[in-house]
């Protein structure tokens, strides 16, 4: 009587674990079904990834804005908050200059996969503060110039270094 009672509490034991066991798989598989079978890890959005690298490429932009800035002229650089993704994939990051942000602003276009930037673009009044008068005729900074008004070309003349 008592290995029939050691084996009934034994096989009874069993069931219990075996009960268990079973409960606790469905519990699982039902968390899984929840999720869409997913991972709960969540993957970062296209946006997300191009906010991110445009903020890893901004030495990259100030460093080229700098080299293109012959004259001194940049005092400081803003970066406007919105990233864009073009349809080729190329992120654009979009500035000013000297918190200008109608007269001296720029865009760049990034290249993800590379880290490069693609293209800079400029505002025509930025363009002409890069600009260096000594690849032309001096005649056609004359004539720049002259197209100019009176405070407009005082401003430009201390803009690029030539006037106090």
């Amino acid at each position: 009587m008592k290995n029939t009672l050691k084996i009934v509490f034994i096989l009874f034991t069993i069931v219990i674990i075996l009960i268990v066991a079973l409960i606790l798989q469905q519990v699982k598989e039902k968390k899984s079904s929840d999720s869409g079978g997913k991972s709960t890890v969540q993957e970062k959005s296209d946006q997300e990834k191009a906010e991110e690298f445009a903020e890893k490429m901004k030495p990259k932009i100030e460093e080229r804005l700098h080299e293109e800035d012959i004259h001194n002229f940049i005092k400081t650089i803003t970066f406007k908050k919105n990233v864009s993704i073009s349809p080729m994939g190329y992120v654009t990051v979009d500035g000013y200059i000297n918190n200008e942000p109608d007269k001296y602003h720029f865009s760049a276009s990034l290249i993800y996969k590379s880290n490069e930037i693609g293209s800079m673009s400029h505002s025509p009044d930025l363009s002409d503060r890069f600009e260096n008068w000594d690849d032309f005729d001096p005649q056609v900074k004359e004539d720049f110039l002259n197209s100019l008004s009176e405070k407009e070309r005082e401003q430009y003349l201390k803009d690029i270094g030539e006037k106090e």
